[in-house]
């Protein structure tokens, strides 16, 4: 009853995603050209906000690992440059915590905050 109520005291596994790092604006052209054959998505974080945190979480856990799409992870704050540069590229106004879903060099999908786990991915894949 007190699992129940209170969780387990061990600890839990922590899934893993294949998330590539996106760390240069020179990326965000491999990204475009890839989309072409194979569906991108960004998920832009704001390491020092809780709401982006707690969504990020919730976007682990309800992911599909088996995707097959390429996920990039963007850190917001550490490269606010390749931010800015995704949001001129892919004409999508800047928000934290974001989901971009490309394909063919477009944005097909984007969201933010609780918005983004009410993406349904296996749509663009």
């Amino acid at each position: 009853m007190f699992k129940k109520l209170f969780g387990s005291s061990e600890p839990k596994e922590e899934k893993l995603l294949p998330w590539k790092p996106l760390t240069t604006v020179d990326q965000l052209n491999t990204i475009e050209t890839l989309s072409k054959g194979k569906t991108q998505l960004i998920f832009k974080h704001s390491t020092r906000c809780g709401i982006s945190k707690m969504v990020m979480n919730q976007f682990v856990s309800a992911y599909n690992v088996e995707a097959n799409l390429d996920l990039y992870y963007l850190d917001l704050l550490s490269y606010r440059d390749v931010s800015n540069e995704v949001g001129y590229k892919f004409q999508v106004m800047h928000q934290s915590p974001q989901l971009l879903v490309i394909k063919n060099g477009v944005v097909v999908a984007h969201a933010s905050h609780g918005v983004i786990n009410d993406i349904d991915l296996e749509r663009f894949i």
